[in-house]
């Protein structure tokens, strides 16, 4: 039984103005995945495809307008306000952005204790000493529990959302392009970090990327969403070694190599002849493609060579 499963998520946002209002914008239309318990699931696209929309609304953080998301067999979606409040002690998130995701009013310690003593668990010694685990856990010294925000670099400020989103020990995890914000010199160690703790803590973690090349090290399986849809989802390596749907194509051949001297044969994609329209089907065992465009087989269309 997967531990989270996601069924037709839809998000609309209205259009217009308080006196008139335009058609509705459908970010999520139709959004389905699942996730075992342990494993680290990949959900990748280009910015504007509904990724992070999808994690909001998977933890309710934004409210979907229709869809299910069942965790551990119970219907986050229908869950009343208090029933929420101890569902949201198992399933947090890191977010993209250091700078902002902090409170630059709080001293650290005060951040990474802050979800304990809103969820009223132990006593004010007690959470100190937990804080003091929490911070040594991810590499920092408990002695700067005293210090603000601006006083730590962006790699270390990340740090601390991991700090913060593990001290409920949660059994889920989202990780919404944790490294993207971040200097290439300090992305491997925050990478490291984060499975580090999905491993020794047992997490299960869904992990929000536009780069490729990390999703290829993180993730056992991977999905790739256009246009608020997943087109695309397979087991990692099948997916990187043979990308059946045109967009994923275009993603993969967009990826830098690493040696300057190779010059990877660029995709044309032609958006307009794409049909999301599609259901998704099975090309192969546990992988999934919706056919590109009206009437073809999965795998069989291709870019549109002008």
């Amino acid at each position: 039984m997967a531990l989270l499963e996601v069924r037709n998520l839809t998000k609309e946002y209205q259009r217009g103005s308080l006196f008139r209002r335009g058609a509705p914008v459908r970010a999520l239309d139709g959004v389905s995945f699942s996730i075992e318990a342990g494993e680290r699931f990949g959900l990748v696209g280009e910015s504007g495809s509904g990724k992070t929309t999808t994690a909001r609304c998977v933890l309710r953080l934004i409210e979907p307008t229709a869809g299910e998301v069942w965790f551990k067999g119970e219907n986050v979606l229908a869950a009343p306000r208090p029933r929420l409040r101890e569902l949201r002690r198992e399933m947090q998130i890191v977010f993209q952005d250091p700078w902002t995701s902090l409170n630059p009013r709080l001293r650290i310690g005060d951040i990474v204790e802050e979800p304990l003593a809103i969820h009223g668990i132990g006593t004010r010694a007690s959470r100190r000493n937990r804080v003091a685990e929490l911070l040594t856990l991810v590499g920092l010294d408990p002695g700067w529990r005293n210090r603000y925000p601006h006083e730590f670099s962006g790699g270390q400020r990340q740090r601390v959302g991991l700090a913060r989103a593990v001290a409920l020990k949660p059994s889920f995890l989202i990780a919404d392009e944790p490294v993207s914000a971040l200097d290439v010199s300090v992305q491997a160690q925050v990478l490291n970090l984060l499975i580090d703790l999905q491993e020794q803590l047992g997490l299960t973690c869904l992990f929000i990327a536009h780069d490729l090349r990390l999703v290829r090290q993180v993730c056992s399986r991977v999905a790739v969403m256009y246009r608020g849809r997943i087109v695309e989802l397979a087991r990692t390596e099948d997916l990187f070694t043979a990308p059946r749907h045109p967009y994923t194509q275009a993603l993969l051949a967009a990826v830098p190599h690493a040696d300057p001297d190779v010059h990877p044969t660029p995709v044309p994609f032609n958006p307009e002849g794409v049909s999301l329209e599609a259901t998704m089907a099975e090309v192969a065992p546990g992988h999934w493609v919706r056919p590109a465009e009206p009437g073809a087989k999965p795998g069989e269309a291709r870019p549109d060579p002008t």
